[in-house]
């Protein structure tokens, strides 16, 4: 996975978020309004998080393959 997917997943996630917030914002249900915060919270801890796991993965990854050139 490229840094530009990386980068590309973590928008698309933060994205999501502002249009669960705006939508909650909009919500005169309570209770809806609290699942969409609770899901928006939840994307903007994924675009936060989602591009060190996938550099930590990609990494793994290449290291992996890198030994294993090695010991051919």
């Amino acid at each position: 996975m490229t840094f530009q997917q990386i980068s590309q997943r973590a928008s698309g996630y933060l994205k999501t978020a502002e249009t669960l917030l705006r939508a909650a914002q909009t919500m005169s249900d309570r209770a809806i309004a609290g699942h969409l915060k609770a899901h928006a919270d939840d994307y903007q801890r994924r675009a936060e998080k989602g591009p060190h796991v996938d550099a930590a993965k990609a990494f793994v990854r290449s290291a992996a393959n890198a030994e294993g050139e090695w010991c051919t």
